[in-house]
């Protein structure tokens, strides 16, 4: 039950914020699936992945060419963005299953990720190239996304179904196995799992999750943490807005946050949060 305590108070979150701060919050809640997406593959599996954007641009693209070009409503896209999301996921690593690990595979996620960059550019056709898609006014289930507002109630319905769903599976024995061969590889294949198949199927989830927030986007903390993967998703939203009024300090500021925390506090905000709140460790944060 505590873990809805702070998606039910940020139900007031509109009735004080402004028409741009209501944006960025909705911005802040895309980016929470993004940042637990990745998470599933750096943080819980320990596999090094540049892919990341590029599954959120193929989720943002789905979503899109089919309220674009196949007139579907916003509500009939999410799905078939994650699906598509996973599918690139599973192509990202499917080398696994040949024995590609760690650094090889990560350049394999590169060069994957740069491949769907440059067919995002190349296939004007589709995806309208460098100019992008004018994406219809959206609606969910009836109720038209036209406001902040509106986007909020909804992105905040998904997001929280979403982390939950990945909650309950970094649980489950799929999560346990995935963390297992973060830890050790060898040992947990001895126990006659089969480590590629779970590191596809971490890849092929963890697209999932980030293609549904790119299809998200369309309309608008710490390693092996969910917890963490929500506190950086906002700290990383909010904080360029802060330093908008002095310019050039955001980098020089995040660039030592990056050393500060990689010297003082390498497992990230969740740790700390950890720390403060006993009961969020065994549920939210996973040491090493």
């Amino acid at each position: 039950m505590r873990f809805y305590l702070i998606p039910l108070a940020a139900l007031a979150i509109p009735l004080v914020a402004n028409p741009y701060t209501q944006f960025m919050v909705n911005l802040m809640l895309v980016y929470v699936l993004v940042a637990v997406g990745f998470n599933l593959v750096l943080g819980n599996l320990g596999q090094l992945a540049f892919a990341n954007t590029a599954l959120f641009g193929i989720g943002a693209y789905t979503g899109a060419m089919l309220m674009v070009h196949a007139g579907w409503p916003f509500w009939a896209v999410i799905v078939p963005a994650g699906l598509a999301g996973a599918a690139a996921g599973f192509l990202a690593s499917v080398t696994a299953l040949r024995g590609i690990r760690v650094y090889y595979l990560a350049i394999v996620t590169l060069a994957f990720g740069e491949l769907l960059r440059w067919s995002y550019i190349h296939g004007e056709r589709a995806t309208g190239g460098t100019d992008g898609l004018a994406v219809p006014r959206a609606d969910f289930f009836g109720i038209a996304l036209d406001s902040e507002t509106a986007r909020f109630y909804v992105f905040l319905l998904i997001v929280t179904v979403l982390v939950k769903l990945v909650s309950n599976l970094l649980r489950s024995k799929v999560g346990r196995a995935i963390v297992a061969i973060r830890d050790n590889e060898l040992a947990t294949a001895s126990l006659a799992i089969p480590t590629g198949r779970y590191i596809v199927l971490a890849f092929s989830l963890s697209g999932f999750v980030v293609g549904i927030a790119g299809s998200l986007f369309a309309v608008v903390g710490g390693l092996g943490s969910l917890f963490g993967s929500v506190l950086g998703a906002v700290a990383l939203t909010a904080l360029p807005e802060f330093f908008r009024r002095f310019p050039g300090m955001y980098e020089m500021f995040f660039g030592g946050l990056l050393i500060v925390f990689l010297l003082v506090q390498p497992r990230g905000l969740s740790a700390l949060a950890a720390r403060w709140f006993p009961g969020l460790r065994d549920r939210y944060y996973r040491d090493r």
